[in-house]
């Protein structure tokens, strides 16, 4: 039983895949932070050429475009 928790004690295996977790989850929350703040900035965009074009425009939808 103590060579087994000898063994249990030198093993990093686990210590690796936790780096792992934890790096992941950091490159998951930078990209979830770059598309929320990408998100932000095209819907004030948005909100601004809404106001140069006026209320008379009308937008259509491009439909099957390129089939």
């Amino acid at each position: 039983m103590i060579k087994f928790f000898k063994n249990f004690s030198k093993d990093e295996d686990g210590a690796v895949t936790v780096d792992w977790v934890v790096l992941t989850a950091a490159v998951v929350g930078l990209g979830v932070a770059g598309v929320a703040s990408v998100n932000t900035g095209i819907t004030g965009l948005a909100t601004k050429i809404g106001t140069e074009v006026g209320t008379t425009a009308t937008v259509t939808s491009l439909g099957t475009l390129g089939q």
